[in-house]
């Protein structure tokens, strides 16, 4: 095996690609994709929105989604109608899982949010849909099923 040629990569993070599918509101780049370091299983790389911003409404197919949440605040609003919402900040993990309509909002008026994204697959699947939210959607506080709640 050529070690050195299929081994480790190291994608510097001035070099990502923006050639990605794209949500309006929000900026993707791609760090590890196939085409890039030829990624059979994962797509991971880099999301911003500016202040004040909010994405369109999307899903990502069969994909299960990582967020992690480097700078900034970052509120999610999910469901048919984007009916319910939560919010992570940094050092906070979001997960997706497949099909859920979501959208993505910058909670901030002052501050770019900065996410890392994770994907279980190569591709980067987008599916970008007309939704009409509901006017107030319902907070959700997560519940961890495996450690008990102290809050």
């Amino acid at each position: 095996m050529d070690w050195q040629h299929n081994g480790v990569r190291v994608i510097p993070g001035d070099q990502l690609d923006p050639n990605t599918p794209q949500t309006p509101g929000m900026s993707r780049a791609a760090a590890i994709n196939h085409a890039r370091v030829g990624a059979q299983k994962l797509w991971a790389g880099t999301v911003t929105i500016d202040p004040d911003a909010k994405t369109g409404a999307h899903h990502h197919g069969a994909l299960e989604s990582v967020i992690f949440v480097v700078k900034g605040r970052a509120r999610m609003r999910w469901g048919e109608r984007l009916e319910f919402t939560a919010e992570a900040g940094p050092g906070d993990f979001i997960f997706i899982p497949p099909y859920v309509p979501h959208q993505e909002i910058n909670a901030s008026t002052d501050e770019r949010l900065e996410c890392m994204l994770v994907r279980s697959d190569n591709e980067a699947v987008v599916v970008n849909l007309d939704i009409e939210p509901v006017e107030t959607p319902s907070e959700v506080a997560w519940i961890d099923p495996i450690h008990q709640h102290t809050h």
